[in-house]
């Protein structure tokens, strides 16, 4: 059994040694049990991560969903911690160093500078999607930032919904919008739809994304290292969503996501 604790100085060295930026928008997701144990426990690897992501003026976006609130009278109280996805996510909602987009289902918490981070998370609460292009999402794209998957794989790339919206792909979207509510942390309560993801040959279409993984390496848009104990993807989502779209056209727009079966190399290198 591997009962190495990782100091905040080791887990700052493994982003170095990876090339993560430091003065771009970069969103994290994070499988703590890959990471292991991190002096601080999960406090302290947010605390490392917030120092690193923000040194160069960037922002450190936690995602801090609530979907499992849908159904219920509301989907997101902004003066509650409460989250779907476990403990780093908790911490990110407590801390008050962050900001927490208004999203009703798909909230991250933003760290960096305050008045960069209030204007990237502007809006979110009159979304009509849970990953829409206007919004934090597909200001992944329109800022060139960068994906963090920490001992998660493709499957759990959020963004990868908002590249999707961006090509309207069809065969994405719910036929009915879902009725959800934001409480403000001044009280006030936002109500409106929001129209989720579904399609009518997979219950969670993003457990096929990671069907873009060799395409992805095949054009260099990941790149490979190590936090903790857990394998470490850092992905560029500007090259990310070119990818994708080129799949998309070279297929003849075609649904790449239809069937489980690899996605054939003469479509995704331009051949």
């Amino acid at each position: 059994m591997n009962n190495k604790i990782f100091t905040k100085k080791e887990i700052f060295a493994q982003l170095e040694a990876l090339g993560a930026p430091s003065d771009r928008v970069v969103l994290v997701h994070t499988s703590l049990r890959a990471v292991g144990a991190v002096e601080g426990g999960a406090q302290g690897l947010l605390d490392v991560m917030i120092e690193y992501f923000t040194r160069g003026g960037g922002l450190l976006c936690i995602p801090a969903h609530t979907w499992h609130n849908l159904g219920r009278e509301i989907t997101l109280d902004m003066n509650s911690s409460d989250t779907c996805l476990g403990a780093l996510a908790k911490v990110a909602a407590e801390d008050g160093r962050g900001i927490r987009t208004e999203n009703p289902t798909h909230s991250m918490v933003i760290f960096g500078d305050r008045v960069r981070a209030e204007k990237f998370a502007e809006n979110e609460a009159r979304v009509t999607t849970p990953t829409a292009p206007e919004g934090c999402y597909g200001r992944l794209y329109s800022e060139g930032g960068y994906v963090l998957l920490i001992g998660v794989a493709q499957n759990r790339n959020t963004y990868l919904h908002s590249v999707d919206e961006m090509l309207k792909i069809s065969n994405r979207m719910a036929s009915n919008p879902e009725k959800v509510a934001v409480i403000r942390t001044t009280g006030e309560i936002i109500r409106r739809e929001l129209t989720l993801y579904e399609t009518d040959y997979t219950s969670d279409i993003s457990e096929r994304f990671v069907k873009y993984d060799t395409a992805f390496r095949y054009h260099r848009c990941v790149r490979d290292g190590f936090v903790g104990n857990a394998p470490t993807l850092l992905c560029d989502a500007v090259k990310m969503a070119e990818v994708v779209k080129l799949i998309y056209e070279n297929s003849g727009k075609a649904d790449p996501l239809c069937d489980e079966a690899p996605i054939p190399q003469r479509i995704y290198c331009n051949l």
